[in-house]
């Protein structure tokens, strides 16, 4: 009964590993804190590489904007800022990869200048 239980357990976790992985992925801080549309802006986090991370937006809550990616690595994603976003304050939102896709709003503020 035991064996049964640990394989049940082990086929859990290996089923269920890159969901919870991509729920792992985060971003901890944005450098600069602002910038011009075109600007490139670093941010930096954890498990944010191309296998975890899909997409990276800027939302205020109503509106999302796609930035392009030019860099991306466990530690950092490198993105340019879109031409067609207003100047305001923005919150940093990821996409994440896999079967159980993901958009998770950023604890991280970057302020769009006018």
């Amino acid at each position: 009964m035991r064996l049964r239980w640990s394989i049940c357990a082990l086929f859990a976790m290996l089923v269920f590993a890159p969901a919870l992985a991509a729920q792992n992925s985060r971003i901890n801080s944005v450098e600069p804190g602002s910038g011009k549309t075109g600007d490139t802006i670093d941010a930096a986090g954890d498990a944010v590489n191309a296998t975890m991370v899909d997409e990276l937006y800027l939302t205020d809550g109503t509106n999302d904007f796609k930035v392009q990616i030019v860099e991306q690595n466990d530690k950092m994603i490198k993105f340019k800022v879109p031409e067609k976003v207003k100047a305001g304050r923005y919150s940093l939102m990821i996409r994440t990869k896999g079967k159980d896709v993901k958009l998770l709003e950023q604890p991280v503020r970057f302020t769009v200048e006018a």
